[in-house]
């Protein structure tokens, strides 16, 4: 299976601070693959520079092939990558339907098809259509980030912690909805501090430290890792 991205050496600075130090990784066309680590690993850096949000000092990013960097985010959104970002940041003063609509702001075709989709996959987004997005609970909110991201048809989308702050009932949904998203042709690169849900949707993993890439493996293996029970999953080595 081809690579739809390739990550080589990525460098991102803050000032003389590193947060990304020169991490390598692939991920498969059609796959699931989580980064996972503690706050601060630089987690959410690396996915800010695949979509052009920040400026690596070093490194490549390909996506299909094509180099990323120095591009602007726009046409790295064009070419098939959206960010469901960390806290959701969805429009807070307009209705669930005009957010939808603004995930859709660059494409002039015909959105009916790709709005029953999302309705679909999360019919209460459908029963919510006209309700400003700030009176939506925050398991509603976050469904409609990640409804707004596939409306611009990606072929890769990255999720930056969907599940923080959420109720469990409400995480077990949205991983439920990642897979389906998933089955239905989607690259999914996910960021997510809930290690033992990360790892048991993904493909592959890697494991984030300081800005390092420590480990890595299939997620099947990186959920069995005593290091990776003890560290993240919240259980005791034998």
């Amino acid at each position: 299976m081809s690579n739809i991205l390739e990550v080589r050496d990525l460098i991102v600075k803050y000032g003389g601070i590193e947060a990304v130090r020169g991490i390598s990784f692939d991920v498969p066309e059609g796959e699931v693959v989580t980064l996972i680590g503690a706050n601060g690993a630089g987690k959410s850096s690396t996915l800010r520079s695949v979509v052009g949000l920040e400026r690596p000092a070093a490194g490549s990013i390909k996506f299909n092939g094509e180099e990323l960097i120095g591009q602007r985010t726009e046409n790295i959104v064009k070419k098939g990558i959206t960010l469901v970002p960390e806290g959701r940041r969805v429009f807070v003063n307009l209705s669930v339907y005009e957010n939808l609509r603004m995930g859709a702001y660059m494409r002039s075709d015909d959105l009916n098809s790709d709005l029953e989709w999302v309705y679909q996959l999360f019919p209460r987004l459908k029963e919510r259509n006209w309700q400003p997005a700030g009176t939506l609970s925050g398991g509603e909110q976050q469904m409609l980030a990640i409804a707004r991201a596939l409306m611009s048809r990606p072929k890769l989308i990255m999720m930056d912690e969907p599940s923080l702050g959420l109720a469990p009932i409400i995480v077990q949904d949205v991983f439920s909805i990642i897979r389906q998203i998933n089955q239905q042709g989607v690259t999914i690169l996910l960021v997510e501090q809930n290690a033992n849900m990360a790892l048991h949707t993904a493909d592959r993993g890697y494991v984030m430290e300081t800005g390092k890439i420590t480990m890595s493996g299939t997620g099947n293996e990186l959920a069995e890792n005593d290091e990776i029970k003890a560290a993240y999953l919240g259980k005791t080595k034998k």
